[in-house]
């Protein structure tokens, strides 16, 4: 499953800065996954997964590969962006191939870095950036609303139209609204800007970092100003310049780092696992002599789709799988033990895979 995240915000508010440091980080991860930059916008890095070079050692795998997120740089957007300004159709059009969003608000003060209405003012800016979404969303359910149902399915899309664009009105995202399952259904074709799931990211500076509680509040003072747009806050804050210098570091040495700041993991892997997360993902973990690797799928999904994230035949042949809780694997030293101490579990079709669960599945191919 391909998991990708938009860094969106205003100019000037550390976007570049942000993802500069995940490039940073996808040529500083040594790992046996061909990394790439696919686009200059667009960066592939590693999802932080501790438990992999565990399961290495204990198979004595020739390779690890972790789960990849991708993350798109895309140009900072301005007020009237949904008609245009500052190219922002362009930029709007590259926001609805993404999963979901990381909307990178500005917290620090810095004379030598302009801001783009002349203060520092974050609800402001939120503000500005969810209206253009809202905006750009109107225009696009105006089309669909203009046409002409022929059938009962067209006339349904006309009849949802309405009631997003009537609540858009209001200042509510569509992610916030009421929808029965089969409306659900129906607005993936619409592909809606605001139907994607939102991960505010402040960028602080590091004199902000040191003071944990004062941040905290007044993030929450924010929130609390603009309850019309959101009612669920996801939230991170960080210094993508401290992130874009320590990257370059070990993982030891950053974490030694970033003690002085009262953090146990870099922003960076905070926001990859944040993303996870917000899109109610999970890994499954495949575990044996030619490699170790991490899957993302859906929380909630089956085996036999499980093994189709492997190879589509795989869904199409399932027979069953053999299963263990990644902690188990770990406390007798892998499959051998695992078996003969009865702690694998065997499982069919209505088995659903568990976040760290070990999988060996077994196909008639």
């Amino acid at each position: 499953m391909k998991l990708s995240i938009g860094i969106v915000g205003l100019p000037n508010v550390g976007k570049s800065t942000l993802f500069n440091a995940l490039l940073k980080k996808q040529v500083a991860d040594v790992a046996n996954y061909p990394f790439c930059t696919i686009e200059p916008n667009v960066g592939v890095v590693e999802v932080p997964d501790e438990r992999l070079p565990v399961l290495g050692k204990i198979v004595n795998t020739q390779k690890i590969i972790p789960a990849v997120v991708e993350f798109y740089d895309i140009a900072g957007l301005v007020k009237g962006a949904s008609e245009g300004q500052g190219l922002g159709n362009k930029f709007l059009s590259h926001i609805r191939e993404v999963a979901a969003i990381a909307h990178v608000v500005r917290f620090f003060d810095d004379k030598n870095v302009a801001h783009v209405s002349d203060k520092i003012n974050p609800a402001d800016d939120i503000k500005t950036i969810e209206t253009e979404l809202i905006l750009a969303d109107l225009q696009s359910l105006e089309k669909i609303k203009n046409k002409k149902a022929k059938t009962d399915s067209e006339n349904l899309k006309v009849e949802i139209a309405k009631i997003l664009s009537e609540k858009l009105n209001q200042g509510i995202p569509v992610i916030n609204i009421q929808l029965s399952d089969e409306e659900k259904q129906v607005i993936k074709e619409f592909n809606l800007l605001t139907a994607k799931p939102v991960i505010y990211v402040f960028n602080v500076s590091e004199n902000q970092l040191e003071k944990k509680s004062e941040i905290e509040e007044k993030i929450k003072t924010i929130f609390n100003d603009l309850q019309l747009f959101t009612t669920n806050y996801n939230y991170l804050y960080l210094s993508a310049k401290l992130e874009s210098e320590i990257v370059i570091l070990s993982d030891e040495e950053q974490k030694q780092y970033l003690k002085q700041y009262g953090l146990e993991e870099s922003g960076l892997n905070r926001l990859i696992k944040q993303a996870y997360k917000t899109l109610g993902l999970i890994s499954f973990l495949t575990a044996g002599e030619k490699e170790v690797r991490a899957w993302t799928i859906k929380k909630g999904t089956l085996a036999p789709q499980a093994a189709g994230v492997i190879h589509s035949d795989f869904e199409k042949h399932f027979i069953k799988a053999d299963v263990i809780p990644y902690e188990k694997f770990v406390d007798v030293g892998g499959w051998i033990n695992a078996r003969e101490q009865g702690l694998v579990q065997t499982v069919g079709k209505d088995y659903e895979i568990k976040d760290g669960d070990v999988v060996e599945f077994k196909v008639n191919i």
